[in-house]
């Protein structure tokens, strides 16, 4: 059996384990409260976990051409800044037609230049997004200037909260983008070139492939998704606050990780990465039932971050055991 085939085998695994733990877990704490299993907090989990799910269909991408990005939570902090000074009748009170399409512009163009930084100003990508990281945080304290945002407008509030047919506009958006994402990577050239950058840049400028776009191109992707996630999740809330988006991209990176795409690039796929968004988002609504109280915050972070140290120690044992094999 080649390397190739092994990874294969231990990415179905990882998948296999996932879904595996996501039933179990959702058994156990039905046993304790029947209630678990109700619609409407079904419904609530998967509103949780569409901004998660939408921005990782971006960062699935950054992390499969070998770079990573830990920005998005302060991107969307600031976007959502943006977007509430741009729309709120308190503000300048734009028409979301005019404000909303700014948005989606912001966030790709700020995708474009982290990529452009990472690319051309040859900076490694986690300094890049570490910089933006705190960068933005203080961007959007200066927009916002301590004060909340509210009166957005009604009907995209309601869309936002109600949505279609019974289901939140994330919910449906997260659908659309899935989808769109998952033809991308396995259905055109263009998935084929972002694993091939992320399995061996060098090999891959010498088939032809031009790394440099493929990696900005991945990196404006997940600024427009994360720009996305923004304009359908935040109107649900009854103000925009400065601390919005605060651990989200920890939430977007463990979840990737989880998911079985290799932190150094090449491999994974987007299933298992929706697996692990499930995941992630059940542990603080699972700890509620289960009434763990005020704690409920603190055993979430530490669970996630358990989460990310294993995945990537199992994913680096991996692959030291394809490489093992396939040596002759």
């Amino acid at each position: 059996m080649n390397a190739q085939a092994i990874l294969r085998s231990l990415l179905h695994r990882r998948e296999s384990g996932l879904l595996g733990l996501i039933l179990l877990s959702v058994m156990a704490v039905a046993m304790v409260d029947p209630g678990f299993l109700s619609w409407t907090n079904w419904k609530d989990i998967l509103v949780r976990c569409a901004p998660a799910a939408i921005v990782c269909c971006g960062v699935v991408m950054v992390v499969l051409t070998g770079e990573i990005d830990i920005s998005t939570g302060s991107l969307m902090a600031f976007l959502s800044a943006i977007m509430g000074s741009m729309i709120s009748s308190d503000l300048l009170g734009w028409s979301p037609w005019i404000g909303i399409p700014l948005v989606l512009l912001s966030g790709t163009l700020m995708g474009m230049l982290t990529g452009l930084l990472v690319t051309f100003g040859a900076v490694p990508s986690i300094i890049v997004t570490l910089g933006w990281l705190t960068c933005l945080r203080g961007f959007t304290t200066l927009v916002m200037k301590g004060e909340n945002i509210g009166n957005l407008p009604s009907w995209l509030s309601d869309a936002a909260k109600y949505g279609f047919i019974g289901l939140p506009l994330s919910i449906w958006v997260a659908g659309v983008v899935i989808i769109v994402t998952g033809f991308l990577l396995n259905h055109t050239p263009l998935g084929w070139r972002i694993r091939a950058t992320g399995s061996s840049a060098y090999a891959s400028t010498m088939t032809g492939i031009n790394s440099d776009a493929v990696r900005i191109f991945a990196f404006a992707w997940t600024g427009l998704l994360t720009a996305v996630a923004t304009v359908v999740d935040v109107p649900r809330l009854p103000r925009i606050e400065s601390g919005i988006g605060v651990g989200f991209e920890l939430l977007v990176v463990t979840c990737v990780v989880v998911g079985g795409v290799s932190i150094s690039g090449g491999r994974g796929n987007l299933r298992g990465v929706l697996l692990a968004v499930v995941l992630m988002t059940l542990i603080r609504p699972l700890l509620t039932f289960l009434n763990i109280g005020e704690e409920a915050e603190k055993w979430t972070r530490a669970i996630q971050g358990s989460f990310i140290l294993t995945a990537v120690i199992l994913d680096q044992a991996a692959h030291r055991m394809a490489v093992r094999r396939e040596a002759p």
